[in-house]
C-alpha cells in the first residue's frame, strides 16, 4: 500500500504540466514557435507598415472617393442642424414668425433625410470597398504561399498558415469598410464644429477646449495598453487554430491512445489564455469610449458654467448657448469614433503585422531572374558532390555523386534516415543542395525555370493526396487539358478502372475531403494514374507500393513495366518484388551511397543490401534466408 500522503502527493494541474514538458509532442512545438513571437511584441506603431497597407486602396481610389464623399455630405448635415436651431430659436420663435419657423422646420426635416439617404448610401459604397481590398489581398496573400520552400511550412504548423488567409485577413475588414472613410470624415467634421464655434463664440469654444490637453494625457497610456492587447490577441488566436488544425488531422491517433482528456486540458489551457488575453485587452479598449464622454461632460458643464455668465452679461444669446451645448456633443463623438478607430486600427495593425511577415518570407527554392525555360529533357540525371542538411548539425546527404542514363530505373534502398527521400525532394527541387549540384540533361537544375522542370517529373508520395472533388477531378489535375478517354485510358493502364467502375458514380464518384471515403491502397492506385497521366520524362515513386496489398502489387507491376519504357525513373521501396528488377540499386547509408549495383551483384557481393534483404525474408517467413537469388 502506498504511503505517500494526499498532501505530498502532486496536484493535477502539476502532474498534467509535467507530462505536457516529459513529452515532446508537437503541440508542444506549436507553444515554442508561438512564445517566439510574443517575444517580439512590444514595438513602437509601424507607420510604413500602415503606409503598406494603404497601397491595397490602389485600385479602388475612386470607390474611395465615392465613399468618402458620401459620407461627408451625411456629416454636413449634422454639422448645419446647431445652426438651424440657433436661428429657429432666435428669429422663429424669438420673432413670433411663423412663417420662418415653418421654413426652418422643413430645413431641420430635410437635414435628417439628406443623412439618412447618405447613410445608406455610404454603407453599400464602404462594405464594396472593404469587400474588394480584403479579396484583393487575401489572394495576394494565398498566391504568395504557394510559392513558398517546403522549409517554410517544416517549421510551421498548418493551422499558423491558415488564421493568417482567414482570420488576420478578415480582422482587416472594419479598417477598411468604415475606418478609412470615417477617419477622413470624423477629421472634416472636427474641424468644421471648430471653425463654427470659433465663429460663433470664440471665447465660450476655447473653454470647451480646456478638457482636451486632459484627455490626450490620460488616453495615452490606454492606447498604448490597447496596442500590445491586440498583438497579444492574434497571437493568442493563432495558437488555438495551429491547435485545431493538428487536433482534427490526428484524432484517429488521439482515440487509438485514448488521449482526449490531455487534448482537452491542453486545449483548455491555450483557450483560457486567449479569453484572459481578450477580456483584458476589451477592459482597456472599453476605457476610451467612457474617458472621452467623461471629458465631454465637463466641457458641457464648462459651457453652462461660462455661458450663463456671457448671457448676463449679454454677450450671448440663450439659443446660442443651446446651440453650443450641441456642438459641444458632436466635437465629442468624432473624437470618440476616433478612438474606436484607434481600437480598429490597431487590431488591424496587429493583423497586418502577422501577413506581411507571411508575404515578406522570400522562398528558399525560387527560379533565379530571367533563368531560361528547360526544353523537353531526355532524363540524363547527374548529382555532382552533392550535400545537403535539414538542419545545421546533420547531414541527410553527404558528398553524393551518381550518373543516371535517359531511360534507366533506379531502386533507392536502405534503412530509415539513410537519405533515400533527400535523394527525390532535391532532384524535385523541393530543397536545393548546400552543396555541390544536380544536372538534368546537363542543365543545373538552379539555373532554370523551376516549373519547366516539375512539368516534366511527377512524384507518387507514400502518402496519397486526394483534394476533394471527383475521381475524375483527381485524375485530371496531373494534366489539366486531358480527356475524360485519356483518363479512362490511363487507369485502365494502371489497373484501377476495375474498382472505379464499380463505384456508384464510377468515374464521378466523390472521394471526400483528403481522400477519406477511399481505401488507402485506392488513393495509391489513384495517385500512379494521376502521375503517369501527366506523361513525365522523370518518375519518382516514393514508397508508393507500401500500402497496396500484393495482388494490387501485381497489377501495377505489370503496368509500370510498360508504361516506364522510355522513362527515367527513381523507385524507393523496401518490398523486394519493387526493386529487384530495377536496373541498377543504390544502397544508401548515413548519407552516402554505400553500395551501387544490380540486384543479383549486390547479393553477391553479401553487404548491406544483402543483410536488408535477409531481414525482410526473416520478417516474412519468421526463420532465416536459406539460399540468396
Amino acid at each position: 500500500m502506498s504511503t505517500v500522503t494526499s498532501e505530498a502527493r502532486p496536484s493535477w494541474k502539476r502532474r498534467i504540466w509535467a507530462w505536457l514538458g516529459s513529452v515532446e509532442r508537437p503541440t508542444q512545438a506549436i507553444e515554442r514557435f508561438s512564445y517566439q513571437e510574443d517575444e517580439e511584441i512590444d514595438r513602437p506603431f509601424n507607420w510604413a507598415q500602415l503606409r503598406r497597407l494603404l497601397t491595397y486602396i490602389g485600385p479602388y481610389r475612386g470607390l474611395a472617393a465615392a465613399a468618402t464623399a458620401v459620407t461627408m455630405v451625411g456629416s454636413a448635415m449634422g454639422l448645419v442642424r446647431p445652426l438651424i436651431l440657433l436661428r429657429t430659436i432666435d428669429r422663429g420663435i424669438g420673432g413670433h414668425n411663423q412663417g420662418l419657423l415653418d421654413r426652418y422646420a422643413l430645413a431641420y426635416l430635410a437635414t435628417y433625410l439628406l443623412g439618412w439617404a447618405a447613410a445608406g448610401m455610404q454603407m453599400r459604397l464602404t462594405t464594396r470597398l472593404g469587400q474588394s481590398i480584403l479579396a484583393r489581398l487575401r489572394h495576394h496573400l494565398f498566391g504568395h504561399i504557394q510559392t513558398l520552400s517546403l522549409d517554410f511550412f517544416d517549421s510551421r504548423p498548418a493551422g499558423n498558415v491558415l488564421v493568417r488567409v482567414s482570420n488576420d485577413v478578415n480582422a482587416l475588414g472594419d479598417l477598411f469598410t468604415n475606418g478609412i472613410v470615417n477617419l477622413l470624415t470624423n477629421v472634416f467634421l472636427l474641424v468644421g464644429i471648430i471653425v463654427v464655434m470659433l465663429i460663433l463664440q470664440w471665447k465660450l469654444a476655447l473653454a470647451s477646449f480646456v478638457t482636451i490637453p486632459l484627455l490626450i494625457v490620460l488616453s495615452t497610456q490606454v492606447r498604448k495598453r490597447i496596442r500590445l492587447g491586440w498583438q497579444a490577441v492574434r497571437r493568442r488566436l493563432s495558437r488555438i487554430n495551429a491547435h485545431l488544425n493538428e487536433a482534427i488531422s490526428g484524432i484517429r491517433v488521439t482515440q487509438a491512445f485514448t488521449r482526449e482528456d490531455e487534448n482537452q486540458t491542453f486545449f483548455s489551457v491555450i483557450n483560457d489564455r486567449y479569453y484572459r488575453t481578450w477580456m483584458n485587452t476589451m477592459r482597456w479598449s472599453g476605457m476610451f469610449g467612457p474617458m472621452v464622454n467623461l471629458t465631454g461632460a465637463i466641457g458641457v458643464a464648462i459651457v453652462f458654467a461660462y455661458g450663463s455668465t456671457l448671457v448676463r452679461e449679454d454677450l450671448a444669446s440663450v439659443a446660442l448657448i443651446i446651440a453650443f451645448i450641441q456642438y459641444v456633443g458632436l466635437f465629442w463623438q468624432p473624437i470618440s469614433l476616433l478612438g474606436g478607430l484607434y481600437n480598429s486600427l490597431l487590431q488591424a495593425m496587429a493583423s497586418s503585422e502577422r501577413i506581411f511577415q507571411f508575404l515578406d518570407f522570400r522562398p528558399a527554392v525560387a527560379s533565379p531572374p530571367g533563368a531560361p525555360e528547360l526544353p523537353p529533357i531526355t532524363g540524363a540525371i547527374t548529382f555532382e558532390h552533392v550535400s545537403f542538411a535539414y538542419a545545421a548539425d546533420r547531414k541527410a546527404l553527404d558528398d553524393v555523386s551518381f550518373e543516371v542514363r535517359p531511360g534507366e530505373n533506379i531502386a533507392l534502398v536502405g534503412h530509415t534516415g539513410a537519405g533515400k527521400t533527400t535523394v527525390i525532394n532535391l532532384l524535385s527541387r523541393f530543397y536545393d543542395p548546400t552543396a555541390g549540384r544536380i544536372l538534368v540533361d546537363g542543365y543545373d537544375l538552379q539555373s532554370v525555370a523551376l516549373p519547366s522542370l516539375r512539368r516534366q517529373m511527377s512524384v507518387v508520395l507514400q502518402e496519397t493526396f486526394l483534394f476533394s472533388g471527383t475521381i475524375r477531378e483527381n485524375l485530371r489535375y496531373g494534366r489539366l487539358d486531358a480527356t475524360d478517354q485519356e483518363i479512362e485510358d490511363a487507369a485502365h493502364a494502371i489497373g484501377a478502372d476495375g474498382f472505379i467502375c464499380a463505384l456508384p458514380q464510377g468515374f464521378d464518384t466523390g472521394v471526400g475531403e483528403r481522400g477519406g471515403l477511399l481505401s488507402v491502397g485506392q488513393r495509391q492506385l489513384l495517385s500512379f494514374v494521376r502521375a503517369l497521366l501527366a506523361d513525365p520524362r522523370v518518375l519518382i515513386l516514393d514508397e508508393a507500393t507500401s500500402s497496396i496489398d500484393t495482388q494490387t502489387e501485381l497489377v501495377i507491376q505489370h503496368a509500370l513495366e510498360r508504361l516506364l519504357a522510355g522513362r527515367t525513373s527513381f523507385v524507393v521501396a523496401h518490398r523486394l518484388s519493387t526493386i529487384q528488377r530495377a536496373d541498377r540499386i543504390m544502397v544508401f547509408d548515413h548519407g552516402q551511397i554505400a553500395e551501387m549495383g544490380t540486384h543479383q551483384s549486390l547479393l553477391d557481393h553479401d553487404g548491406l543490401y544483402a543483410s536488408l534483404i535477409r531481414a525482410q525474408f526473416r520478417f516474412l517467413e519468421g526463420g532465416p534466408l536459406g539460399t540468396r537469388g
